[in-house]
């Protein structure tokens, strides 16, 4: 662990961030040495490196602490109107430098470990991920989470707290296996237990009418458990929190189990009470009805709202008693936005609560309601979209069920006012599906019960207006509005690929950091040689380090110049990693074909998780390890192509690879991919991208003109008239000749010669029934890359169109996304007061 001499680049990193001040230094090295003794109960002579992380954590957590009780006072004293993020997902990834960077101590913490002798990469190295998000949606929420402390907004998140997060990828023969993601199994420094203010969350039971008033009674209790995570805003003093629920079983036991005396049995119980909370589902974009999720969506909803509830009646003062007992206000204190509809039984909870427990009338409380909620919609793909059994309903919450049968009954009548005799359109916008088994749709309740609902790109925004709830529109115009995603630049930039944010700042200074739209100023740069020859230099030292980590965990050795052409996001067939996999097939082909011909070197990296039940997916993985064992040891094709899959995608690799980019493949068929961040992360990091018209390469192209992006293929529209007029994959798969020779190598068995049939129904899938338009799509794509080629053999050529992607990538900030719902959803405004920086006196208020 120890190093006589710190590695060079590492010290040449840090210089954004200024020199630290010596004394700064001397504090966290006495910190950390108290912390190594004291919490850890270690000396110098048995700690092992993972003591030292936790010793450094904790230092650098003391750091926050502060910070964090002085940001909840102040909001107590100035009683601001709060948000409040409901999301089953939180994609955090690693915390330690992201609170170093943002509390502004990482060169004080660099130095200190230095003189130590330790080396922070290995320690940053040992944290686990916090998995608690299976791709975009949580990694969203994870960067508004940033976003909101960093323009001082009182926000917070509401999440579970999940044992096992997403499953951690292990590839075995080329197949994908799953393996428990215990990421708690060595203790997370970062959390705060709460058991002091555990919840009772209610399920089962059955209604019964008490004085003409519906009540929910004979229900199982289990209890919710808070953990609070703090999330620091970037340089402004600034604490907010992240409160993760815990389930646990209640502490009384059946009695019939003592006079059995199967106490044992009565322990073990709590275990299957408890599962509540035990695991992410793997599943995105894919609705399964179980109960256990919808156990999850249900306790998350009923914690936190009783939470928010607690802390809106509580006075400015944060007196214990409550002091507000009108809810007039509640919209004006009170903005909940729902991530997606994993949340949406907030709607018939906070009616439930206001109608059954704080005896409102059913007209006050539903105005309260609509007035409070938001919706942000995340997909357009109808098998992703929830659709809860009525069945399942009536047995886990039967009193919400009575509730949304009534939302229903109430609305359906408006429609009917507006639209008389239109029995179709009833049908279509009614919140229950009654065809087949009766089902509820959770979209349509969550339209109905919000106050604002929103895509999360333009076109997405556009899709879901005129089709996916068209009727909705119709009927509620101002309700519809567009938030097109962001990333936050303190990771994506600033954390990730220091070597690129150094020179940024050398230009145009470091306000960008809080205010992305600044790099427009890198817009001149673009024309000098010597800014073009860093951001080259520099995108060459992050390629040199991932070959080198390449050549480490994959044993393949890639060529630093080649084409480091990445696609990195879930497995799924809307995103076509096939197509992707059959290109670089074609480009096979052709060395082979003729070994001498001029040929441009691309090592191909393709990573991301395929949800376990998705039989399709998976074979997708297999085909491109195969694929890759293939190319990737044949002596023909030497170092001029590599096929590489990245084992275990997650945000910890993600900050390690998406610098090195040269190409970020996003070539998801028009109309499927709601908005995409990963797009963004690139762009941010100067990679050009080879995309289709979707999700929100529109805007990128917008931003920085269409000559700095590959777009190809069809549009939104020409997808819709190719389906409409019976679309043929067979006609394309007859007259091209490469994408022929590829699919039949599949068939033949060519990839996989000791189980040749293996990957024929892959072959068969797109030549019977290729949903997502991959062989229509095929040509513009492989004649677009081949564009990609000819402008790779110029590198100043390329290095201008890289700064310019970086230049015109402000607007995709999740600071700008941020503001818009402040503004536009929840009526809050950003506050660019620096807290002032905590003495570490007075007591604070919990929270």
């Amino acid at each position: 662990m120890a190093k006589p001499q710190q590695d060079v680049d590492r010290r040449k990193q840090i210089s954004i961030r200024g020199i630290a001040p010596v004394e700064n230094v001397a504090t966290i090295k006495k910190s950390f040495n108290r912390h190594l003794h004291y919490t850890l109960v270690k000396d110098r002579n048995v700690a092992t490196p993972r003591d030292y992380y936790f010793s450094l954590a904790y230092t650098v957590r003391d750091h926050l602490v502060s910070r964090w009780i002085r940001t909840q006072q102040h909001y107590y004293e100035i009683d601001p109107k709060r948000v409040y993020y409901l999301s089953l997902e939180f994609y955090m990834g690693r915390t330690l430098s992201n609170t170093m960077v943002n509390l502004g101590i990482q060169s004080a913490c660099d130095e200190a470990m230095y003189q130590l002798g330790l080396d922070m990469e290995e320690l940053e190295e040992i944290e686990q991920d916090a998995g608690l998000g299976n791709g975009g949606l949580g990694r969203l929420a994870a960067c508004f989470l940033d976003s909101m402390a960093s323009l001082g907004l009182a926000a917070y998140g509401y999440g579970i707290r999940y044992d096992y997060g997403i499953f951690t990828q292990r590839i075995e023969n080329g197949w994908q296996v799953e393996e428990p993601d215990d990421w708690l199994r060595f203790g997370n420094p970062w959390e705060k237990a709460r058991p002091e203010y555990c919840l009772p969350v209610n399920f089962f039971g059955r209604v019964e009418n008490v004085n003409g008033q519906d009540k929910w009674v004979d229900t199982q209790v289990l209890f919710a458990m808070p953990y609070d995570t703090p999330v620091p805003g970037y340089g402004n003093n600034t604490v907010n929190t992240l409160r993760l629920w815990s389930c646990k079983a209640p502490h009384s036991f059946h009695l019939q189990f003592f006079n059995n005396g199967e106490y044992i049995n009565a322990v073990c119980d709590r275990n299957y009470a408890e599962n509540i909370s035990r695991v992410l589902y793997p599943n995105d974009n894919m609705f399964e009805g179980k109960e256990l999720r919808l156990k999850q969506e249900y306790f998350l909803v009923a914690a936190s709202l009783q939470d928010l509830i607690r802390r809106f009646k509580s006075s400015s003062f944060g007196q214990a008693n409550p002091v507000r007992t009108s809810f007039d206000t509640f919209p004006d204190k009170v903005a909940i936005q729902l991530n997606d509809t994993h949340p949406s039984l907030a709607i018939p909870e906070l009616m439930r609560i206001f109608v059954d427990i704080e005896n409102m009338s059913w007209e006050k409380a539903w105005d309260i309601t609509t007035r409070t909620c938001a919706y942000t919609n995340h997909t357009v793909l109808p098998e992703a979209l929830e659709r809860w059994p009525a069945s399942l309903l009536a047995l886990v919450l039967p009193r919400h069920l009575a509730i949304l049968y009534e939302i229903n009954a109430r609305f359906l009548a408006e429609v009917s006012k507006r639209w008389p005799g239109d029995n179709e359109r009833l049908a279509r916008m009614s919140l229950v599906e009654e065809g087949g088994e009766k089902k509820l749709n959770m979209a349509n309740v969550s339209i109905v019960g919000s106050k604002a609902i929103n895509g999360v790109a333009a076109i997405h925004s556009e899709i879901i207006k005129k089709s996916t709830f068209k009727d909705f529109y119709e009927m509620f115009p101002k309700k519809f509005q567009n938030k097109t995603n962001g990333i936050t630049p303190r990771r994506w930039l600033l954390l990730c690929n220091p070597g690129l944010a150094d020179i940024v700042a050398e230009k145009i200074g470091e306000t960008w950091v809080t205010n992305l739209s600044e790099l427009r100023k890198l817009t001149p740069a673009s024309k000098e040689e010597a800014f073009l020859r860093n951001i080259m230099k520099v995108k060459q030292e992050n390629k040199m380090k991932l070959a080198s980590y390449i050549q480490s965990n994959y044993r393949v050795k890639v060529n630093p110049s080649s084409m480091f052409d990445m696609q990195v996001k879930r497995i799924h067939e809307y995103k076509r990693q096939l197509m992707n996999c059959l290109h670089v097939i074609v480009l096979y082909n052709r060395l082979k074909k003729n070994p001498q011909a001029p040929f441009v070197p691309r090592t191909v990296l393709i990573g991301g998780k395929a949800a376990p039940g998705y039989h399709t997916a998976k074979m997708i993985i297999k085909l491109i390890n195969n694929v890759g064992r293939v190319i990737n040891n044949d002596p023909i094709v030497g170092d001029r192509l590599k096929f590489i899959f990245l084992e275990n995608y997650r945000v910890s690799l993600a900050e390690k690879i998406i610098p090195a980019a040269d190409l970020s493949e996003q070539i998801s068929l028009a109309g499927t991919e709601a908005s995409g961040t990963g797009n963004m992360k690139f762009m941010l990091n100067g990679a050009l991208t080879i995309g289709t018209l979707d999700g929100a390469n529109v805007e990128m192209m917008e931003e920085m003109g269409k000559e700095n992006i590959f777009i190809f293929g069809m549009t939104v529209e020409q997808v819709e008239e190719l389906f409409r007029k019976g679309y043929n994959p067979r006609t394309f798969y007859e007259q091209d000749a490469e994408l022929k020779q590829a699919l039949d190598q599949l068939n033949s068995g060519y990839f996989s010669p000791e189980d040749p049939g293996l990957f024929c129904e892959l072959y068969n899938g797109l030549l019977n029934n290729d949903r997502f338009a991959l062989c229509a799509d095929f040509r513009a794509y492989v004649d677009c890359q081949d564009q990609v080629s000819e402008l790779f053999k110029d590198p100043m050529k390329w290095a201008v169109k890289a700064a310019l992607n970086v230049a015109s990538s402000g607007k995709f900030s999740s600071d700008r996304t941020i503001q818009e719902y402040a503004k536009e959803i929840w009526g809050v405004e950003p506050s660019l007061i620096k807290l002032p920086n905590p003495a570490d006196k007075g007591s604070a208020k919990e929270d």
